[in-house]
């Protein structure tokens, strides 16, 4: 094998060790989404004690080519014989998370 070919390998070697999986990103993520759709929760529900529990979670596709990275789970959040859900954005990489409820109304348990 040549110099150029190792080196080049070397590099490739390294790029794809750095690339981390969709498990991996979701799972970063997955604390401030959870946090976000609590807070959320308490304030709605007028319950401190509300706790909250990650439903699902996908990565979306960038809108535009080279665009945000973003992350989407659905929280369920239940305290003081209500429960409602909550959509969670996050942006890959970043603590910024946006929790919002749709058209969900607090359900008695």
């Amino acid at each position: 094998m040549t110099r150029s070919t190792l080196l080049a390998l070397s590099a490739l070697g390294l790029v794809l060790a750095g690339c981390a999986s969709d498990q991996q990103l979701l799972a970063g993520d997955q604390g401030n989404a959870l946090q976000s759709a609590v807070r959320r929760g308490q304030f709605d529900l007028s319950c401190p004690s509300a706790t909250g529990t990650i439903l699902s979670n996908t990565l979306l596709q960038p809108a535009l080519w080279n665009g945000i990275e973003r992350a989407e789970y659905t929280v369920g959040v239940q305290g003081c014989g209500q429960k409602v859900t909550y959509l969670v954005v996050c942006q890959i990489g970043s603590v910024s998370c946006v929790a919002v409820s749709g058209r969900n109304q607090a359900f008695a348990q």
